[in-house]
């Protein structure tokens, strides 16, 4: 069986990541590079001409005077840590394929695990604006599904403190996964989907589910519709669903086999940096800079919004 090229890409190494941006002063010219790549603009009057106030490593427009700071605006704001952290954060959570738990990221960072924890959330706050910008297309399967620890309470499917999501996996022509959405839910119900559906397709997809009765709000929305009834071990072992299948396990194996546990409120950000690096792992390589990239053009997400339920869909 010939390699699956993917799976093998050799990835940003460890010795290139030091050598690009091992130092603070690397990581500074990189943000600035990203950020005005053809040179200073200032955010409020858009002037270019500037001065650099050393002594506080601000940039002060010499139009209106307005002072700003290299990472003012982005989700690097008011940081107290290096920036070399921020990236070593990032060269991390793009380079390992199923993520990385706070505690593992604090012990490579040197940091604690509280602090840890606020890095890689903010860092998924990126990729979970990026993935919600951008709706799948064409052929879809998509199924529902449940993730989440066990809790006191009702049993088996849709048990109490499990998350229910759709999974929604966009093909090729030739049959092939190309594009990945995981969008939690209220429930399975037909508002719902219809919600869902909105959000996550384009008006000209055909979406394929299985026989239950909520995906039917999918074709009520306007979207073309064939819905495939199975039943038990049948579904899974159904080619119609074969993607979407394939993909759900390796979500609740990579989630589940990296993090402890998982706070509800917080799953979206956890399924969001899977599709994130699902949706990018064609250029394994290039993942840290389209990250770092994004990352500087998210707004602040201060840590009391990181904690607050309604601002983690």
């Amino acid at each position: 069986m010939p390699r699956n090229p993917v799976q093998f890409q050799k990835g940003m190494s460890d010795a290139d990541f030091e050598h690009l941006y091992g130092t603070e002063e690397q990581c500074r010219e990189a943000i600035y590079n990203w950020r005005w790549p053809k040179g200073f603009v200032c955010p409020v009057c858009e002037a270019v001409k500037h001065s650099l106030i050393g002594t506080r490593a601000l940039y002060q427009c010499s139009s209106c005077r307005t002072q700003v700071s290299l990472t003012a605006g982005t989700i690097f704001h008011s940081t107290k840590l290096p920036l070399k952290t921020w990236f070593r954060a990032i060269f991390h959570v793009t380079q390992t394929k199923g993520g990385i738990s706070s505690l593992e990221l604090a012990r490579r960072l040197g940091v604690t695990q509280n602090t840890a924890w606020k890095i890689s959330h903010k860092l998924m706050q990126v990729m979970l604006e990026r993935e919600a910008a951008q709706p799948l297309k064409g052929r879809v399967e998509m199924d529902d599904a449940y993730i989440g620890g066990k809790r006191q309470g009702k049993r088996g499917r849709g048990a109490a403190g499990k998350v229910p999501f759709v999974a929604a996996v966009e093909t090729t022509d030739e049959g092939k996964p190309h594009r990945l959405k995981l969008h939690p839910v209220s429930g399975f119900t037909s508002q719902a989907i219809a919600q869902a559906a909105r959000s996550i397709l384009t008006d000209d997809c055909f979406v394929i589910t299985d026989g239950l009765p909520c995906f039917t709000a999918v074709a009520r929305q306007g979207f073309r519709h064939s819905p495939k009834r199975t039943s038990g071990d049948k579904a899974l072992q159904d080619s119609t669903f074969k993607w979407v299948n394939t993909v759900l396990g390796n979500v609740k194996c990579a989630l589940v086999g990296t993090y402890r546990a998982l706070s509800a409120k917080h799953v979206p950000r956890y399924l969001s940096s899977f599709a994130y690096r699902f949706n990018r792992r064609y250029r394994l390589p290039d993942m840290f800079v389209r990250l770092a990239w994004v990352a500087i053009r998210t707004p602040p997400m201060p840590y009391r919004l990181l904690k607050l339920a309604e601002n983690c869909a």
